[in-house]
């Protein structure tokens, strides 16, 4: 377990803004389930989620980096979740699976040329004995503007994606997991993407982070 309790380069746990979030968002809590639980929802809603980022800068995907700016795609806003996790000492990991997104706006999906999404994050914790698996990706404001039931974490059970909507639409498909990792495999998301996303690593990072906000208010 030493090894998900450690600082990488990426879950920079050590990192002081990290370690300072962390003792905030727990507060005086004890309880390892109670505290991993008040961090999910810290990340879940503190950080916007943007799919338009800079893929090739390593920023992108540190969590540090991610938790001083503000926003974040899903890859790092699961890197900052397990690092302030063990920054609070929860062993920690991120975990990656290719998805089928059936509620992407349009401006995305002709980006990526298509609907799936390859090296989707999300974070694992161990917790009460267990490892539990916790997405923090899509806050709540975004999730309203989509029509989409907020991911809720209770620390004992997993929380992924729902497969429908609150209209009953089909919303995400799992097709391939990755496996969970002590750091992020930045080398090998950032050549898939290259690969598969061409247009979006072109221009992700010229798009404001609020931008897909309202996309999705419009396409909803």
């Amino acid at each position: 377990m030493q090894e998900f309790l450690r600082p990488t380069a990426f879950i920079d746990s050590a990192a002081p803004n990290v370690v300072a979030f962390a003792r905030q968002a727990v507060g005086a809590e004890t309880d390892s389930v109670a505290r991993a639980v008040r961090l999910y929802y810290a990340i879940r809603d503190g950080i916007v989620y943007t799919p338009y980022c800079d893929f090739r800068a390593l920023d992108t995907f540190r969590a540090s980096a991610v938790l001083a700016r503000g926003h974040g795609f899903c890859v790092g806003k699961a890197a900052v979740l397990a690092a302030v996790a063990r920054a609070s000492g929860i062993p920690a990991r991120v975990g990656f699976a290719d998805v089928r997104n059936h509620l992407c706006t349009p401006r995305l999906r002709e980006l990526v040329g298509g609907d799936v999404f390859y090296y989707h994050g999300y974070t694992e914790m161990a917790v009460a004995g267990q490892w539990v698996k916790a997405t923090p990706a899509f806050d709540r404001v975004l999730c309203d503007k989509f029509g989409v039931r907020p991911l809720e974490f209770d620390g004992r059970a997993d929380s992924l994606f729902h497969a429908y909507d609150r209209n009953g639409r089909r919303h995400m498909e799992y097709l391939r997991d990755h496996g969970a990792h002590a750091d992020v495999p930045v080398a090998e998301i950032v050549a898939t993407f290259a690969r598969e996303y061409p247009r979006l690593m072109d221009n992700g990072s010229t798009v404001s982070d609020r931008q897909f906000r309202k996309e999705a208010e419009e396409s909803a």
